[in-house]
């Protein structure tokens, strides 16, 4: 399941064209729930992508640089090791 919150969006559509309209204070939220596929992957020369896809094909592709990608790395180790989510 996606979950999708956009905050003072607003767009202008016409004749298939997307235009940005009003302020450039947007911001958005995007939750993927009931994962069925996780992947890493090289992008570019510098960065991994993490891929989430769940069974209805909606994906969500997050970049991030070595040190952000070692720090999670870290974090699910101390999950691991402390959490009951992995027993």
């Amino acid at each position: 399941m996606l979950a999708l919150t956009l905050e003072d969006f607003m767009v202008e559509l016409n004749d298939g064209s997307i235009k940005n309209v009003g302020p450039k204070n947007k911001s958005a939220t995007v939750k993927l729930f009931d994962v069925e596929d996780a992947e890493a992957r090289e992008f570019g020369d510098k960065r991994a992508k993490l891929v989430f896809e769940d069974e209805e094909g909606n994906e969500i592709q997050v970049s991030l640089f070595p040190e952000q990608v070692r720090k999670l790395a870290d974090d699910i180790e101390a999950l691991e090791a402390e959490s009951p989510a992995f027993e």
